[in-house]
């Protein structure tokens, strides 16, 4: 029984760890570097005079 119950212990810890093998980046020799961290790329938002959301490029709006 005690082992049995270590068993399940040990299953239910390696289960829950994470992962420790990261996406892989290479270079264009094909060897291992540091991944770049990407920043998510912010959705550009123009307003018009009146303070409503307008296309960006139209005349007049600006971005807010």
């Amino acid at each position: 029984m005690k082992i049995f119950t270590f068993a399940v212990a040990a299953l239910l810890m390696v289960s829950m760890a994470e992962p420790s093998i990261a996406a892989p980046c290479r270079d264009a020799k094909g060897k291992f570097v540091k991944c770049p961290e990407k920043a998510p790329a912010k959705k550009q938002v123009c307003k018009d005079a009146k303070g409503k959301f307008a296309k960006c490029g139209t005349p007049g709006a600006k971005p807010a």
